[in-house]
Parts: C-alpha cells; structure tokens; sequence
C-alpha cells in the first residue's frame, strides 16, 4: 500500500523566549500558521514481508536532498517506528521525501515531515488491516491524543501539525491550542541559502540573557524585564487579541473575536530570536528590510530561521512583492496561509 501526503510548512506569527527550564528546554510562547507551501512524502508498506520479518521493522528513507540524513536521526525514520508499534505492526516502510522546502529553514520542514509520515502510515496500515481482517490492527486509526503524543515524543513543534491552522503554542512549543481561524492571508516566504542551527540559536540567546542579566545587577536598576516577566507580558497581549480586543484594552475592530492577523500585528509581535539570528547572519536583517521596502505589512523570522516572510494586503501585491525580490537575486516565493479545514482537505495529494 502506497499513500502519499503534502507536509505542509509552518511559520510563527510571534515567538517569545522565557527561562531555560530544568530540562534544559526553553519555556515559548508563539502563534504557528500552516501555509501552502509544501513537501510531499511518500511511503510504502510491504505487508509481504510479515511473514518472514520476524517481528521486526524495517525503515528505509530516501531523498535526493544531501542535507537530509537518511537513518535514525531523520524525524520520518523515528516516527515511523513509534507508528508501527502503535499498531503491532511489523514489516518494511519505504519513506520517499521529495524535498522543496529549505533544510534548517524555521518553517517546521522535518517536523512536518515526519507528522506526514504518520499520516500517511495510519492510511496504510488501516487500509491494510481493513483488507486482511487481521489480528487487532483491523480497521484500526490513531486519536488524536494519541498523534499528539507520539508527535511530542519526536519534536517540540511536531504537534502543530497534528492540528493546523491556526495554533497557539505554549510550554516547549509541543503543548498547542487550536485557535479561530485567521483569515487567509497573502504572503511572500524567503528562503535564503544559509541555514540556522536551532540549538545554536537557543544557545546565543541564554548568552545575550545572561549578559543582560549582569548589566542589569551591576546597574542595580528593573528596567529590563527577565525572561519569565516577559511571556507574562506577551501572555497578556495574546490574552487581549484572543477576547477580541487591542492590547490596551479598546474593544477590536469587528467585535469579540480575534478574527483579524492585522489585529495580531498592531499588538506588536516579535521574534525573539531576530535579537541573536540578525547578529550572527545580518544578510538576514538586510532581507526582511528588503520585505519592508517590498510593500510588506509586518515581516518577521520564522521559528529561528533562516526563512523570512512578509504579509501582504493582496495576493497581486504579493506576486509582484515576490517578482522584485527575485530580480536582486532573493529566493522569493508567493503564498498564502492555510487554513485548518484547507490543511486537512489538501493532506492527501495521491493514493494507490
């Protein structure tokens, strides 16, 4: 049985860093939004092999990417175990990526992948059992809280993709909260050839925290809030958007909801991360200025990066946005947001 899935990318609309917790995670605060930009994963499952595989599993990724490993360290190969002995299977899965979206690129790319491995695994070995009347693994589907789970066991920002949308994500980033949909919005992605280490990135900031930290006890002053005062104050800014109303506590635009990502924006979202990514690879504060001088209407990071995105009020302000960019010799792609209902009518690209 072969299934093949899109594995959609993510961008953060906002990300604030707190405290390193004693797991050696970071507490986060950040709005994940799919969009329509894509890989497509393929995989297979050889029920032939059952019989002679000898209870074992066999993984097998492959992908013309040479930036992307191919054993155990490959997001698809880790779930894809934990799938399989979800549902007592035993057997080889074939995982094929065909890969489009950038390496290290803060858009979510090898999560989504292995969460569309997952998907399209359940596809297959449910049909499987369904066919063979086997055993308990007939007709058998993951929950949600099951997904979830094995989702958070691979990665921080696995789960999001469990939900899509639009998400709110809290703790590492695994724990998320489906919020109202945004409306779909135009957007122009950058994808530079550069990539960000995410742990390199975490690692600078406790730096630049740390120092701030010393500045601010030599200087005996409070100016400065600490890392956990500041997730209470964006706590407090996404606490307002969500009841539909500005951060400084004027009713929103259109009534109670927060139905509006402009809403979003004029609350003043920020990526921490920019304070330590732009520092290190300042062609990447150059580009989002260039998303600025574009027509963007916010642009941002996203995740640690080294994608950036600009929104725009059009899709014709986009493609052209996106036009010009390429011609100083950007990486420029126009898109759009995806919304939870499109997410999951787009999921299966092909089946056989």
């Amino acid at each position: 049985m072969n299934v093949a899935v899109r594995s959609f990318a993510k961008i953060n609309l906002g990300l604030y860093i707190g405290s390193r917790r004693a797991d050696g995670f970071h507490d986060l605060r950040t709005v994940y939004q799919t969009i329509a930009l894509h890989d497509v994963i393929r995989v297979s499952v050889d029920e032939s092999l059952d019989k002679r595989a000898g209870g074992r599993v066999e993984i097998v990724c492959k992908c013309d990417d040479p930036r992307v490993p191919l054993d155990s360290r490959n997001t698809c190969y880790r779930i894809a175990k934990l799938v399989m002995e979800a549902f007592g299977a035993v057997g080889k899965v074939t995982i094929e990526i065909e890969k489009k979206l950038p390496v290290q690129g803060g858009m979510g790319a090898a999560s989504s992948n292995a969460v569309a491995t997952m998907f399209a695994m359940e596809r297959a070995l449910s049909r499987r059992g369904r066919k063979r009347s086997r055993n308990h693994v007939a007709g058998r589907s993951l929950s949600q809280a099951e997904s979830l789970r094995i989702a958070a066991q691979i990665g921080s920002d696995l789960p999001l993709f469990v939900v899509a949308g639009t998400v709110l994500g809290v703790g590492r980033g695994e724990e998320v909260y489906p919020l109202a949909d945004l409306s779909p919005a135009p957007l122009v992605v950058v994808t530079p050839e550069v990539g960000v280490s995410t742990p390199q990135a975490f690692a600078d900031w406790d730096r630049l925290m740390s120092k701030a930290g010393r500045a601010k006890a030599s200087a005996a002053q409070l100016t400065h809030p600490g890392a956990s005062d500041r997730l209470f104050e964006v706590g407090c800014v996404l606490s307002a958007w969500l009841r539909g109303s500005s951060h400084d506590g004027a009713p929103a635009k259109g009534g109670g909801r927060a139905g509006s990502l402009s809403d979003l924006v004029r609350a003043g979202i920020e990526n921490d991360f920019e304070r330590v990514v732009f520092s290190q690879f300042p062609e990447l504060r150059d580009m989002k200025r260039a998303l600025e001088r574009a027509g963007s209407r916010y642009a941002s990071l996203s995740g640690s990066g080294s994608t950036l995105y600009g929104l725009f009020g059009s899709a014709a302000e986009a493609a052209k946005a996106a036009q010009g960019l390429r011609q100083q010799g950007l990486k420029a792609i126009a898109t759009r947001t995806l919304t939870r209902r499109e997410y999951w009518g787009k999921l299966i690209a092909a089946t056989h």
